[in-house]
């Protein structure tokens, strides 16, 4: 297996171009990437949930992420989300990312239901087994998912398989995370999520974020990484703040419809989001974005 960590800068988790009519969008992906790629993220993660992920068929998700595949070419990992409520839809998922040529899978704890340790072990177990030379990640999110994935079980199962490279977490836990960091010898990949837990996360060791902001302010995001590492704690925790205000903007207008909204202002028509998420107003998408050029974001177009 061979597996490069990203060890710093942010992954993009991509949002899903819609039609009108609410249908996939393959078309816009190329361009955005280029977008992206361009304002500076070190890799590309469709279908998670900035994405929807879960709201498209396999067929659709299967669609996205080979576009994804061939509109990165090479230039930046593309990590495709596979997980699903069923292990049976997670192994046909990561089956798949694996045969276009992505560089890895992430795996979400299954969802709805609430799962034992034992039940979530097992999950994982199977998608490592059933593609040994194909790394895979760990994604927690408990808020949505409902379950949790332990420091303890990440441990064991990448004790266990060489294809278990990383971890990305949004809940919040920065302690379990640095619990997880060091494993392999420190070539564990660990990837926070949160926006807001950006600059404390790399302070403490941990390797990069998976931000749903870099979507449409990547230079803001891209910018932390890229002041941290170049020492100038200063310029990083200026960002980080700017960072902050500007999630709480978009939070209070919708967020992922405003999100969609400001993509398509700055020369990406990525359309809404799909049902039962509403869209927001093109009124409040202006005024979120009157609100951000006052904080003196660059939202710049193609």
């Amino acid at each position: 297996m061979n597996f490069t960590p990203i060890k710093r800068g942010v992954v993009c988790p991509t949002v899903t171009p819609l039609k009108d009519n609410g249908e996939i969008n393959p078309d816009i992906i190329k361009p955005m990437v280029d977008f992206l790629i361009d304002r500076g993220v070190a890799g590309v993660y469709p279908l998670g949930t900035t994405g929807q992920g879960p709201f498209f068929s396999l067929e659709e998700r299967k669609t996205i992420a080979a576009a994804t595949v061939a509109a990165a070419d090479g230039r930046r990992p593309v990590i495709i989300h596979t997980g699903a409520i069923s292990t049976r839809d997670t192994l046909d998922l990561t089956r798949h990312a694996e045969a276009i040529g992505a560089d890895a899978a992430s795996v979400i704890t299954p969802w709805y239901f609430q799962h034992s340790e034992a039940a979530l072990e097992a999950h994982y177990r199977a998608v490592l087994e059933a593609v040994p030379d194909f790394p895979v990640y760990f994604y927690n999110l408990p808020k949505f998912a409902g379950n949790n994935l332990t420091a303890g079980l990440v441990t064991r199962l990448a004790r266990d398989y060489e294809n278990a490279v990383g971890l990305k977490d949004s809940s919040g836990d920065l302690l379990a995370m640095f619990a997880v960091n060091q494993l392999k010898d420190g070539r564990f990949n660990t990837a926070i999520g949160p926006d807001s837990l950006i600059l404390a996360g790399l302070s403490m060791g941990l390797d990069c974020s998976v931000s749903g902001s870099s979507n449409y302010v990547p230079e803001i995001v891209a910018g932390i990484h890229d002041a941290f590492h170049g020492g100038d704690l200063k310029a990083a925790q200026k960002l980080q703040k700017q960072l902050n205000a500007v999630s709480d903007v978009v939070g209070g207008g919708g967020w992922l419809t405003v999100v969609k909204g400001i993509m398509t202002h700055r020369g990406l028509p990525v359309g809404g989001v799909r049902a039962p998420m509403i869209s927001a107003s093109d009124e409040t998408v202006r005024a979120c974005i009157a609100q951000l050029r006052a904080l003196k974001v660059d939202l710049s177009g193609l």
